[in-house]
């Protein structure tokens, strides 16, 4: 088996070969003036296993994605198997007005072209899963962002909605520790004010646990309330850190003592590898 690992991937793909004990595919990559993405497969791989690792977000990477998935199909690769550590459009999931386009089943559909199965971390709904036509399944980095976190003296998990209390709940599980969700409560016409459900974070370490941090706009308003409320640290994690915008000012500027993010989107703080979970779900082929 090879492992390609796209231009949004290389330092995901290049632990996950380690982890695997799989080579990565040489190949070369480049754009031409008008900015058109080029492909080069360096070694046969015809009648071979190929895993290819490409964040699919932004939109360039998800042509550079479907490019190279052409390329090795054209090579004569026996299975494509395509890693999207970050599914791009997973959250334009349905239609809220006529006339929109459902994004992420287009992306899907056009993915599953040329692949075998489809292996994603986190995706933000798993009922996006089912716009792939070719076999598509999830994993999950919590306990790769719990054992990280473990190491923080953590007291209490909070999920940043109702939503997302399961995420939170499995963290601090694995940490032995406590969770929450915030809840949103309108005090008037201009003012909400942001709680735990049902724990006091007065003087405690806290975490808090997301799928997406994009503008970080809501995050930092939670920050902000907390530390209100007394908590004596605060930790912001989340599994695909987009950090559009300001967002890294915000949070900061919030009083968050450390951000924590995946390399499903490589970044300053891409502090945890989600290798280990795709190589758990990959044993089937290494």
């Amino acid at each position: 088996m090879y492992i390609l690992g796209g231009t949004s991937a290389t330092s995901l793909a290049t632990v996950l070969s380690r982890t695997l004990n799989q080579p990565l595919l040489k190949t070369t990559f480049k754009r031409f003036p008008d900015d058109e993405f080029y492909i080069r497969l360096e070694e046969p791989i015809e009648g071979e296993d190929v895993l290819i690792v490409q964040t699919a977000y932004p939109d360039a990477k998800i042509v550079e994605l479907l490019i190279m998935q052409d390329a090795v199909c054209e090579a004569g690769a026996k299975r494509i198997s395509v890693i999207l550590p970050y599914f791009g459009y997973s959250r334009q999931d349905k239609k809220f007005e006529e006339g929109e386009a459902i994004s992420a089943r287009a992306i899907a559909e056009h993915i599953s072209i040329h692949a075998d199965e489809v292996i994603t971390v986190d995706p933000h709904k798993e009922h996006i899963l089912e716009f792939f036509t070719t076999p598509a399944r999830s994993c999950s980095a919590v306990p790769q962002i719990a054992e990280y976190l473990k190491g923080k003296n953590i007291d209490l998990v909070l999920a940043p909605d109702m939503g997302a209390k399961d995420r939170a709940l499995q963290a601090a599980t694995l940490m032995g520790c406590e969770s929450d969700y915030l809840e949103k409560t309108r005090i008037d016409g201009t003012t909400v004010k942001i709680h735990p459900k049902s724990l006091n974070v007065h003087g405690k370490t806290v975490a808090i646990v997301d799928d997406i941090i994009s503008t970080g706009g809501t995050m930092a308003n939670s920050i902000k309330e907390l530390k209100h409320q007394g908590a004596k640290k605060i930790y912001v994690a989340c599994t695909h850190g987009l950090f559009a915008g300001q967002a890294k000012e915000k949070l900061t500027s919030a009083g968050c003592d450390e951000i924590i993010a995946t390399d499903t989107i490589e970044s300053e703080f891409s502090k945890v590898s989600v290798a280990p979970s795709l190589a758990q779900a990959l044993v089937h082929l290494a």
